[in-house]
């Protein structure tokens, strides 16, 4: 019986009763009552909304534990020793024509 309101009058006033057709209609104004939706739309939002913040979160502490359980296998020597030898590379190489300028510049 408390899945049914009636949209007009106040909650805390509220009483049922039936009709001589076996309607539930609202004691107080006599207008038929109206079933309460499961789950309503404001909900269905907020609860899209909490998944959205707390399902990232979630996922982070998941890979956290799976890396910690099978932490994965990377050689990172191999990685120090890339930067390593690239660090002793020029990466700027002069233009032929600004060896140029700088010869005839200095030659003044």
């Amino acid at each position: 019986m408390n899945n049914y309101y009636c949209p007009y009058c106040n909650p805390k006033y509220q009483f049922q009763k039936k009709s001589t057709s076996g309607e539930l209609i609202c004691g107080l104004c006599g207008d038929p009552l109206v079933k309460k939706p499961l789950i309503k739309i404001n909900q269905i939002i907020a609860i899209i909304a909490s998944l959205s913040l707390v399902l990232p979160l979630i996922y982070t502490f998941i890979i956290l534990i799976k890396n910690q359980i099978n932490p994965p296998s990377r050689n990172y020597n191999v990685s120090t020793n890339f930067i390593e030898k690239n660090s002793k590379k020029r990466f700027y190489q002069p233009l032929q024509s600004d060896l140029l300028k700088q010869e005839s510049s200095s030659s003044i």
